[in-house]
């Protein structure tokens, strides 16, 4: 496994004396080339082509990139399957220079950063912004660096500003005169009226996404006992999957479960769910809002993307109705090995510009981490009703869970424990003890590396 020399990578600053860090190629470091990319230089991108497709690569950021650099070929790979793809050829080190490790078969950020294998990308952070003032990291919307950091640097660049929540469709609930809940009991009484309209209430993909359902538990805690809940999930604290909220919040999703999930979605992937709300026979759907997007090839022009908070479980839950979870989500990453890491580098930098940010955000509806990117585009259902969201929650924000990039043995175990709580084979009770037990066994394993989240 290779060695990261973060060392000089970490302590580069931007000055006409500076020379770039690492083993690539290298050009002159200046005021348009502060990270000293060598014009002539290959770079090869490689894309996860799920809900965001690869168009944003191909016709927006790759295009830049060739624009300031037209002696460079650029090598285009877009695939499905980030880690079957990409594991290999980290083993060879014979690796890409920049990879979105997105979709169902990532890469384990956590082990790769411990090993030595990711780029410290705080040159990144700390260069010059593209067609604006100051360094990169000031024009980024709160908790865009952080969510990015293992073990103190930050080796991944997030660059969606995802919202999450309940999914629906706006003309349907219009149709019948259905209205979001704001509290699991009203929930409760609306799910049973989808029910008797021949539809199915709730669903979600337990076959590879039962994560989209054990985000909307974590969620739920949060609004019960606030975010600190999510902070100590990530930071692997003993006893808080079986703490009070948690609990509580488990049982209210398993009366859900109970009640109104069909036994067939467990064994259905994500794509087959989402067809089937758009094709009119799911109420809601919990996912972030990518959703839109990744589904616009099979939705019918008469529906049209809503987005509603999970519903407060009592009413001295600490966090009102309208609290949200979003944050900056979607990693790229840049090999330690990578051929090019300063044009590796450089790629990111463009799409943290403005321009970058804004013609990703036309490609694929959805909104990035710099700030202001998006002003006065014209703005789908679905983008609209997650700007909503985020403007009526204002700072009830509930931030993200961190745990996924940095231990993804829990994270498989706790996949299968929401199925089967999900789908009633175990309690509320059990589901919070195994958990439990789960995230105790990684704390107390001296062989992976914890990580430690403050706020």
């Amino acid at each position: 496994m290779a060695v990261l020399a973060a060392g000089p990578l970490s302590a580069c600053a931007f000055g006409s004396d500076d020379k770039p860090a690492n083993n690539g190629p290298t050009g002159t470091v200046s005021a348009n080339n502060p990270l000293g990319v060598a014009a002539n230089a290959p770079l090869e991108v490689v894309i996860f082509k799920g809900g965001l497709g690869d168009a944003y690569a191909t016709e927006v950021h790759e295009p830049m990139y060739k624009k300031a650099y037209p002696e460079a070929t650029i090598k285009h790979m877009p695939t499905q399957q980030i880690s079957q793809t990409m594991q290999p050829r980290f083993a060879s080190g014979d690796v890409p220079d920049v990879i979105a490790n997105s979709g169902s078969d990532v890469m384990d950020n956590g082990a790769l950063a411990s090993e030595g294998q990711l780029l410290d990308l705080t040159p990144l952070f700390d260069a010059p912004a593209i067609g604006g003032s100051g360094k990169v990291r000031d024009g980024l919307l709160p908790g865009t660096v952080e969510a990015g950091i293992l073990s103190g640097k930050p080796y991944l660049m997030k660059y969606i500003y995802t919202v999450y929540g309940l999914w629906y469709d706006q003309a349907l609930f219009e149709k019948n005169s259905w209205t979001p809940a704001t509290t699991f009991e009203e929930f409760d009484a609306l799910l049973g009226k989808i029910k008797a309209a021949g539809l199915k209430p709730y669903a979600y993909a337990g076959k590879n996404a039962s994560y989209y359902q054990y985000w909307m538990i974590a969620i739920t805690a949060a609004k019960i006992a606030g975010n600190q809940v999510l902070i100590d999930m990530d930071n692997l604290k003993e006893g808080v999957w079986t703490s009070e909220p948690v609990l509580k919040a488990a049982t209210a999703w398993a009366e859900i479960g109970k009640k109104y999930l069909d036994p067939s979605f467990e064994g259905l992937t994500h794509t087959e769910v989402q067809t089937a709300q758009n094709q009119g026979q799911i109420g809601f759907y919990p996912s972030g809002s990518w959703l839109e997007n990744e589904q616009k090839e099979q939705t019918p022009a008469t529906f049209k993307y809503g987005l509603t908070p999970t519903p407060s479980v009592t009413s001295s839950d600490k966090l009102p109705f309208g609290a949200v979870r979003a944050a900056a989500g979607e990693a790229y990453i840049i090999p330690a090995k990578a051929k090019n890491p300063q044009g590796g580098l450089e790629y990111m930098r463009m799409m943290l510009s403005k321009e970058g940010a804004r013609g990703f955000s036309e490609k694929t509806g959805n909104i990035t981490v710099v700030k202001g990117a998006a002003d006065g585009l014209p703005l789908s259902p679905g983008t609209k009703a997650s700007n909503d969201a985020l403007n009526k929650a204002g700072d009830n924000i509930i931030t993200y869970n961190l745990f996924e990039d940095w231990y993804k043995e829990f994270e498989t175990e706790l996949r299968a424990k929401t199925n089967a709580l999900m789908f009633g084979r175990i309690t509320p009770d059990q589901f919070c003890k195994d958990v439990q037990a789960k995230a105790d066994a990684v704390r107390n394993d001296s062989a992976v590396t914890k990580q430690n989240r403050t706020s």
